[in-house]
């Protein structure tokens, strides 16, 4: 890698040492009709301030980054430290986005470290000034988002001494091809509720021709080790795609109090806001790109460092093709049901995760298939999360929705340790998803469906529909209006999928709970 200049070491040494959140004086902007273009505050800070000096520094941390695997990628969470410390696996979450492809907007969303605030300022002053040159900002889309709601505005006080959204600027210069229009947005807010409501107004712009950069760090001066711990962990949070079991995690783990963690994710509320965006929607899928810490560069040490993790976001196209008939055997569904349980029995009391040993597992358990896993408590339902489609074995699924459905639905309080016995574990393996043209289709009790219209969607199992003892009209209504929110007529006018499931508890199954 090219040799970083002595004065951007040491300012970046400096900037990490005091945690990247000492304020600034303040100074006058330019009046609100006057354009004024948003010039740089973090270079020769966080990234070096000559041109030729920075494009050689990108080139070394894209050569060094984790290749493209990842396709359809609408999202990116990555850091925002300085590039000796963050920029390899900020350039490892930019390598996943196509660098050809045409993008009409990129919307960088950060959390301010400067101002509290209500709501979110976006900036609509001018264009975004780095040593690469000038990006354009998308002035007339800014003030429309600033007169849709209250929730958004533009306040001078959140953008003057900022480097979350400028220190992506120069990567997305360095690594789209095509010409963009940029879209700055620094959250103020500390509201779990606000960024529901933000989420809402920016969701239609998520996908097709846009992108999204969610600027975030996440564990902040813990020690190497417990940084590695936390860092997974909330990671692991994240990609469940819950924004409700993120907040709770968060807070769980804030009582832990590990030594010197200050926070676990720096910019929660802009991962909040993007959580909330696809919440519900097996469509899309959040996948961990790559994992370090500034313990891991030659300029931090060990003792106290900052987490940085890149985390894709892409659409998933729903398989549409009949899925082959599949059958699993009775020692099959007993090693599923007892994974879910011995993962329940473990996490709870321990946030820890049992190892799995595939010694003969058959290739049923190492199937790439959706599942879900539901939690009923003396014949009521307790939890029940899953996922669509999966790139993991079945049951490394298993687990992870073991945890899912017994912390993470919002639906329930996360399960007690006390209430582990009283538990009746259902998994219902599915197949992949088939789209319909006709309810006619449907058969009750053997498919389940899914409803989606626009940025709205929602399942049913297919045993709700015995369970309840709902007729065709009531399945599809009730998951039109109460799982997808779009009305109890809903669905006619929506797209319509229907799957099946292997559904096998651990009443069925004996040697399920040994």
């Amino acid at each position: 890698m090219k040799k970083q200049s002595n004065l951007l070491s040491s300012f970046l040494i400096t900037i990490f040492m005091l945690g990247f959140h000492s304020g600034c004086s303040s100074q006058e902007g330019g009046s609100s009709s006057q354009k004024t273009d948003r010039k740089p505050v973090a270079a020769g800070r966080f990234y070096s301030s000559d041109s030729a000096e920075l494009k050689g520094d990108l080139e070394a941390l894209f050569q060094s980054a984790q290749p493209r695997t990842m396709k359809d990628v609408i999202a990116i969470i990555v850091p925002h430290a300085g590039y000796v410390f963050s920029g390899g696996v900020a350039a490892s979450g930019y390598n996943q986005i196509d660098p050809g492809k045409q993008y009409d907007n990129v919307f960088v969303i950060a959390s301010s470290h400067t101002a509290s605030f209500m709501g979110a300022s976006i900036y609509n002053k001018g264009d975004y000034i780095t040593p690469l040159g000038t990006v354009p900002v998308n002035i007339e889309l800014a003030n429309d988002l600033i007169k849709s709601d209250p929730v958004f505005s533009f306040n001078p006080d959140a953008d003057r001494t900022e480097h979350s959204v400028e220190v992506q600027v120069p990567f997305l210069q360095y690594h789209l091809k095509k010409p963009f229009k940029l879209v700055p947005i620094v959250l103020g807010t500390q509201s779990e509720k606000t960024c529901e409501r933000i989420a809402k107004l920016l969701k239609p712009y998520l996908g097709g021709n846009n992108l999204f950069i969610i600027s975030s760090d996440f564990s902040h001066y813990p020690a190497y080790r417990d940084a590695i711990t936390a860092d997974k962990a909330t990671c692991d949070a994240i990609v469940h795609g819950d924004p409700a079991g993120l907040a709770q995690f968060l807070d769980d783990y804030r009582i832990k109090n590990v030594s010197n963690l200050v926070t676990n994710l720096c910019g929660w509320t802009s991962v909040t806001t993007l959580l909330y965006m696809i919440a519900g929607d097996p469509s899309r899928k959040l996948s961990p790109v790559e994992y370090k810490n500034s313990g891991d560069s030659k300029y931090g040490d060990k003792q106290q460092v900052v987490g940085y993790w890149a985390i894709a976001l892409t659409q998933v196209i729903p398989q549409t093709s009949s899925s082959p008939t599949f059958e699993f055997s009775h020692q099959e569904k007993a090693i599923l049901l007892k994974i879910a349980r011995n993962t329940i029995e473990q996490y709870i009391p321990e946030h820890r995760l049992p190892k799995i040993d595939t010694t003969g597992f058959t290739p049923n358990l190492k199937l790439h298939a959706g599942a879900f896993v539901t939690l009923k408590e003396n014949g009521n339902l307790r939890g029940c999360i899953g996922r669509f489609t999966s790139d993991i074995p079945l049951y490394e699924v298993i687990q992870e929705m073991a945890v899912a459905s017994s912390t993470q639905d919002t639906r329930f309080s996360p399960v007690r340790q006390e209430e582990i016995k009283d538990l009746e574990i259902e998994i219902s393996v599915l197949s992949p998803m088939k789209r319909i043209y006709s309810p006619d289709e449907i058969i009750l009790g053997k498919h389940g469906i899914y409803i989606k219209q626009g940025w709205s969607s929602g399942t049913f199992l297919p045993q709700v529909a015995t369970e309840t003892g709902w007729d065709k009209e009531d399945f599809l209504g009730h998951c039109s209006r109460d799982k997808a929110g779009i009305g109890w007529d809903g669905w006619k006018s929506a797209e319509l999928y229907i799957y099946e499931a292997l559904v096998f508890s651990e009443k069925e199954v004996s040697g399920g709970k040994d």
